[in-house]
Order: structure tokens, then sequence, then C-alpha cells
């Protein structure tokens, strides 16, 4: 018997955190109205690493160099425009790239947002623009 509460919904992702004087590079889907930390879901196994290569890649084509890649912190917050339970788990990594960066594929427009963005962003991406504030890497 169903004790009537809705089970958890994890969506688990992995992005690229990238900023650059006191900005951070945001992306918006076709469709969306909110702005997201470039990345996505895994693919089958994948490893994080491997998602980020894939998804780093696919949206903005440029190449991340995998050895550069460095885990900032992970962050748990309800889904964007997701029904409530649904949350979302962003594993975030820095690294460095080669290529000028593009939106691409089902990537509208890019763009490089400061703490006072906070708003445009997904509510899992606030966590990380506090985080970023915080430590003055984000202005």
């Amino acid at each position: 018997m169903s004790d009537g509460g809705a089970a958890t919904v994890l969506i688990d992702t992995v992005a690229w955190v990238r900023v650059e004087q006191g900005r951070i590079l945001c992306a918006r889907s076709r469709g969306k109205d909110v702005f997201y930390i470039p990345g996505g879901k895994r693919e089958g196994a994948e490893s994080d690493l491997e998602t980020l290569l894939r998804e780093v890649e696919e949206e903005l084509a440029v190449a991340l160099l995998p050895a550069t890649a460095t885990h900032l912190g992970t962050y748990e917050a309800q889904a964007h425009g997701q029904p409530d339970g649904v949350l979302v788990r962003m594993s975030c990594y820095s690294g460095d790239y080669l290529g000028t960066s593009a939106a691409s594929n089902e990537i509208e427009e890019i763009r490089w947002l400061s703490y006072g963005d906070r708003g445009r962003v997904a509510p899992v991406d606030q966590l990380l623009f506090d985080d970023l504030r915080a430590s003055g890497e984000l202005t």
C-alpha cells in the first residue's frame, strides 16, 4: 500500500563552470526562459568527465582539456519547470578548453552573467552563484 507520498525523482547532471573577469558562462536552450550552467545528463555508464567533455562539445563547440578538469562541488535543488519532488543534482567542474565558444545544437544563446543575473538561472545554478559570490569569483 502506498502512503500517498510522492517519490523523489533525481536528475543527475554534470556542469562546466567557466568564470572570467567576475562573470560565469551560461547557456539558454531553445524554448527555455532561464539560463543554465553548460552541461547535461550522462548517457548510459558515462563517467562525470566523459559526460562533461561530450556535453560541452555538443553545446558550446569547444574541447575541454581532460587533464585540467577539477571538481568544484555538487549541488542539489528542485528542478526548474518540473513537478515538486523532481530534483536535479549538478556535479560542477572547472577546466581549460580549446576553441571559441559558440551556441550549438539545442543552445539558442550563450551569455556571460554576473551575480546580478542570479534570478535568470535555474534554482540549482543559484546555489553555485551564491558560492562563487561568497568566494569572490562572481561579481
